[in-house]
C-alpha cells in the first residue's frame, strides 16, 4: 500500500435535518409552524404567486434589514388563503398555487393549480450546522435555470455550482464562479410551468444547482437562518414582474444615456477629449456622452480635478454641451489617506468618522490607486448623504453622470488587507453600518458596491433636482437596479468575451438589472478590425452602449481600423439612434414592470424547448430579434425562428418560424428579424439624442396580430412622475388580404411637437399623416 503524503481532506461536518412540525398556528399572512428543538418555520403568503420561507434553527427570526427588498412584508396587501389539515401534512391554498407542508419529516412542497409540483423540498428538506444554513430542493428532468445575476457562463446554470460573493474578476473567463456582481436570485423553466427564487441573504451563499447531485438544488449560506422568497410564473414576465415589485425597478433614464458612450482609460487631457469630440462630430458618428477614466484626479483623488490636464473644467464642460455631449466621470470608492495634504475628502471623513473600522477600532486602510486609502461605509445614511453631496465638485462644472468603480471593492496586493484565499479583502469582523443597521463586514460585504451606486444615485438627486442623471456601477447586489445602470467590468478583446456578453446580459436582466452593457471591443488587449465590427454591431444591441479600452492597448474609436470598419460603426451607431423611440419605450416598460430590455428568446417562447439552450441569440424588447456572428471569418450561420412569420429587416424576406434557416452575414451585415404583428417607430438620424425636435417618425409594421404603446417624454426632467408624459397605442390586424392598422388616441399631459408620422406595412406600401393626436384606422390592401 503506498504511503499517503499530504494532510487528508477536511471533512465537513454533518447537518441538523429540520425536524417534524408539532403544532402550527396561522397569522395575518401566514402561518407560523414549531418544528421541535425550540425551531421555527414560517410561511408568509405576500401575493398569490410569492411565499416566503423562514426558518431558525433556534426558534427566533431576527429582524431581516431592507437592503435589498424595496417591498417589505407589511406593505403587501394581504392575501386570501385558505389552510387543511390532514395527518401527513398542512395545505396552503391561494387562487395561483399550492403549498403544502409535509409534518415528519418537515418539508415545503409547491404545486400549480394543475397539480404540477414545483421547488419541492427533498427529504433532508433544510438542514444546519455551526456558521450555514442550507435548503435542498428536487430538480426535475426537464427543468432548465436562468438569471443568478452576472455570470460569465452561457444561459442555462444547471450543473453548475454558483457562488454570491463581490469579486474583483479582472481575466474572468468561462470558468469563472465569483463575479462584480452578486445577485442571488433564478428562474426555473419548463413547458407550461416556471418559478423565481430569491435568496434573502446578503452573507456569502451558494447555489449548487445540480453540480454535486444530478437532481438536486442546494441553497447554501453562512447566515444564522434561512429565507427566501418563491416566485410563481408561470411565464418569465410574471416572474420578474413580481420579483422587481419585491426588490424594486429601475428609474427612468436621461434618453440621451440610451445613446452611444465613447470611453477610455483614459482621455487624460482637455485637448484629447476636445479632439475626441471633434473627430466624432466631423466623421458624423453619433454619440451623446464621454466618460473620464481616473487620470481626471489630481493623484488620484476622488472629487477633484487635475490641475495640469483639465485646469478649466467647466468651460470645457460647456463647450461640449453645446455640441451635444454629456460628460460621465469615474469615482472610487477608495479615499487617499493624506491627513497632512489639506485633502477635505480625507478630512472631513476623518473627522466625522465615516470611514470603515476594524474591530479593534482602528481606521481601517488598504491600497488601491492612490496607493494608501480609507474607505467609507456606505451602509450608513449619514456617511451616504455626505458622499452624495461630495459630488457637488463635479456636478457644479456640469458633470451629469457617476460611473462607479472599484467597488466590490477591490484591493491591491498590498499590507493592511485581510487574505480570504489568494485576495486581499476587507476584515471579516470589521464594523459596518449604524444604529439598528450595524453589523459586521461578513454580512455588508455583498452590498458595499450597490450602497455606494445608491449614495451617487441620491446624492444626484440633490445636486441636479431639475435633470436625470446617469449612474453606472461595476458591483452590486439584489435590487440595484433601483440606482444604477451596471456594466460587465473589464472583459477582453477577444471572440469568445464577444460571444459570452449575450448570454451575460440576457442572465443579469432575468435577474432584475435591466440597463446593462459590456465594453464593445473589450476593454483589455487590441480588438482586430473584424471583431470591433461585430462588437459593434451587437453592442447595438446592448441596452447600455459603450465603447471602452485600456490603457496601454490600441485605440478603440471607430475610425483606428480602417474605412470599411469606420462605416460599419457609424452605420450600425445611425441604426441604434433611429430606434431611439423603441429602446425608451422598452426602458418605460423596465421602470413600470421590471421586464428586461434586451431578453434571450425563451423569456416569449417559454414552452418552446427548442429556445431554453439558445444564448447565441437575443430579441430586443418583443419585435426585433438578432443573430450576431461571434466567430472570426464567418460570412454565414444557422437561426432559429421561432413559432410564427419573421421578416429579414435588411430584405423583408418573409419566412415561417418553428424552423432553422441558413442567413448570409457578410462583415458589413448582422442578421436582424422583425416578428410579425411589429410596430417599431423609427425617426430620422441624429448625432445626439436631443439635437432635434422629432418632427418625422415612421412606424415599421409587419403583417399580423399585435399591439405596441409607444411611451414619450421630454427625455431629460422629473416632469414625466407628474403626468407630463403620453402613451400611444398601435394595432395591427389582418382582415383577409388586407393590414389594418388602428392608431389609438394619445394620452397623458405630454404633448410633442406637430409631427408627420409614415406607416410602413411590410408587403403593402406606405400612408402618412399629420399627428394630432387623435385616432385614425389605416387600411392597407
Amino acid at each position: 500500500m503506498p504511503e499517503f503524503i499530504g494532510q487528508l481532506p477536511k471533512r465537513e461536518p454533518a447537518w441538523n435535518a429540520i425536524s417534524s412540525v408539532q403544532s402550527f398556528r396561522r397569522y395575518t399572512q401566514g402561518i407560523h409552524f414549531d418544528c421541535g428543538n425550540n425551531s421555527r418555520l414560517t410561511l408568509s403568503i405576500l401575493a398569490p404567486n410569492l411565499i416566503r420561507v423562514r426558518f431558525s434553527p433556534n426558534g427566533e427570526l431576527t429582524p431581516r434589514r431592507s437592503w435589498a427588498v424595496n417591498l417589505p412584508d407589511a406593505e403587501w396587501n394581504n392575501v386570501n388563503f385558505d389552510i387543511q389539515e390532514t395527518d401527513e401534512q398542512i395545505i396552503i391554498e391561494t387562487d395561483k398555487i399550492k403549498v403544502c407542508v409535509q409534518r415528519d419529516p418537515c418539508k415545503v412542497m409547491c404545486f400549480d393549480q394543475a397539480g404540477n409540483p414545483f421547488a419541492h423540498d427533498t427529504d433532508l428538506g433544510i438542514g444546519f450546522r455551526k456558521g450555514e444554513i442550507s435548503s435542498w430542493k428536487e430538480i426535475t428532468a426537464e427543468e432548465r435555470f436562468y438569471g443568478f445575476g452576472e455570470r460569465s457562463q452561457l444561459l442555462n446554470q444547471r450543473g453548475k455550482c454558483l457562488t454570491n460573493w463581490t469579486t474583483d474578476c479582472l481575466d474572468y473567463t468561462m470558468l469563472t464562479d465569483e463575479m462584480y456582481q452578486a445577485i442571488p436570485f433564478f428562474m426555473s423553466l419548463r413547458p407550461n410551468l416556471g418559478y423565481g427564487l430569491f435568496f434573502n441573504t446578503t452573507f456569502w451563499s451558494q447555489f449548487d444547482v445540480g453540480a454535486t447531485q444530478l437532481n438536486t438544488l442546494q441553497l447554501k449560506t453562512q447566515d444564522s437562518e434561512l429565507d427566501y422568497y418563491i416566485i410563481y410564473g408561470p411565464e418569465p414576465a410574471k416572474i420578474l414582474e413580481t420579483y422587481t415589485q419585491l426588490t424594486g425597478r429601475m428609474p427612468l433614464p436621461p434618453r440621451w444615456a440610451l445613446g452611444y458612450h465613447q470611453c477610455r482609460w483614459s482621455y487624460d487631457s482637455e485637448t484629447e477629449v476636445r479632439e475626441l469630440v471633434k473627430q466624432l462630430r466631423d466623421r458624423r458618428i453619433p454619440c451623446d456622452v464621454i466618460h473620464l477614466d481616473i487620470d481626471y484626479m489630481q493623484g488620484f483623488r476622488v472629487f477633484t480635478w487635475n490641475k495640469q490636464r483639465f485646469p478649466n473644467p467647466k468651460k470645457l464642460i460647456e463647450e461640449l454641451s453645446q455640441q451635444g455631449i454629456k460628460v460621465v466621470n469615474i469615482i472610487d470608492p477608495g479615499v487617499k489617506f493624506d491627513p497632512e495634504a489639506d485633502y477635505q475628502v480625507c478630512d472631513r471623513g476623518l473627522e466625522q468618522d465615516y470611514f470603515i473600522r476594524r474591530a479593534d477600532g482602528q481606521v481601517f486602510h488598504g491600497y488601491v490607486w492612490p496607493d494608501r486609502a480609507v474607505f467609507p461605509d456606505f451602509m450608513r445614511a449619514d456617511v451616504r448623504e455626505w458622499w452624495g453631496n461630495l459630488q457637488h465638485n463635479l456636478t457644479d462644472v456640469g458633470v451629469a453622470g457617476i460611473w462607479n468603480d472599484m467597488n466590490e471593492p477591490a484591493l491591491n496586493n498590498q499590507p493592511f488587507g485581510d487574505l480570504e484565499g489568494d485576495k486581499i479583502t476587507f476584515p471579516m469582523d470589521a464594523s459596518s453600518g449604524g444604529g439598528d443597521d450595524k453589523t459586521t463586514w461578513r454580512e455588508t460585504h455583498n452590498l458595499y458596491g450597490m450602497n455606494m451606486a445608491r449614495a451617487s444615485y441620491e446624492g444626484l438627486q440633490k445636486l441636479r433636482s431639475d435633470k436625470r442623471s446617469f449612474v453606472l456601477t461595476r458591483s452590486g447586489f439584489a435590487g440595484v437596479q433601483r440606482y444604477s445602470a451596471v456594466w460587465t467590468g473589464d472583459n477582453h478583446s477577444k471572440w469568445e468575451y464577444l460571444e459570452m456578453s449575450l448570454p451575460m446580459l440576457c442572465n443579469l436582466g432575468l435577474s432584475g438589472v435591466a440597463f446593462v452593457g459590456a465594453d464593445i471591443g473589450g476593454f483589455a488587449g487590441d480588438a482586430s478590425p473584424e471583431l470591433f465590427a461585430r462588437w459593434m454591431q451587437l453592442g447595438m444591441l446592448y441596452p447600455l452602449m459603450r465603447g471602452h479600452s485600456m490603457i496601454g492597448t490600441k485605440r478603440h474609436e471607430p475610425w483606428e481600423f480602417g474605412q470599411e470598419v469606420e462605416d460599419i460603426c457609424r452605420k450600425y451607431i445611425e441604426l441604434r439612434y433611429q430606434l431611439l423611440p423603441y429602446f425608451y419605450t422598452l426602458f418605460w416598460q423596465a421602470a413600470t414592470k421590471g421586464e428586461p430590455i434586451l431578453r434571450p428568446l425563451l423569456y416569449h417562447y417559454p414552452n418552446d424547448v427548442k429556445t431554453y439552450e439558445l444564448y447565441d441569440q437575443v430579441l430586443i424588447g418583443s419585435s426585433i430579434m438578432a443573430a450576431p456572428i461571434y466567430r472570426p471569418g464567418v460570412e454565414n450561420r444557422m437561426v432559429y425562428l421561432p413559432e410564427g412569420t419573421w421578416y429579414d429587416w435588411w430584405s423583408r424576406k418573409s419566412y415561417q418560424g418553428s424552423q432553422h434557416i441558413l442567413v448570409d452575414a457578410p462583415l458589413e451585415k448582422m442578421p436582424l428579424f422583425i416578428r410579425a404583428g411589429a410596430i417599431i417607430p423609427l425617426v430620422p438620424v441624429m448625432q445626439y439624442a436631443e439635437e432635434l425636435p422629432v418632427n418625422e417618425m415612421r412606424l415599421l409594421v409587419a403583417p399580423g396580430k399585435r399591439e405596441f404603446t409607444l411611451y414619450e417624454d421630454d427625455g431629460l426632467t422629473f416632469a414625466y412622475r407628474d403626468g407630463m408624459n403620453s402613451t400611444r397605442q398601435y394595432r395591427v390586424d389582418l382582415a383577409g388580404n388586407q393590414v389594418v392598422v388602428e392608431v389609438g388616441e394619445r394620452k397623458g399631459n405630454w404633448n410633442p411637437d406637430e409631427r408627420k408620422v409614415i406607416v410602413e406595412v411590410i408587403g403593402k406600401g406606405e400612408q402618412e399623416f399629420i399627428d394630432d393626436g387623435k385616432g385614425r384606422q389605416l387600411v392597407y390592401q
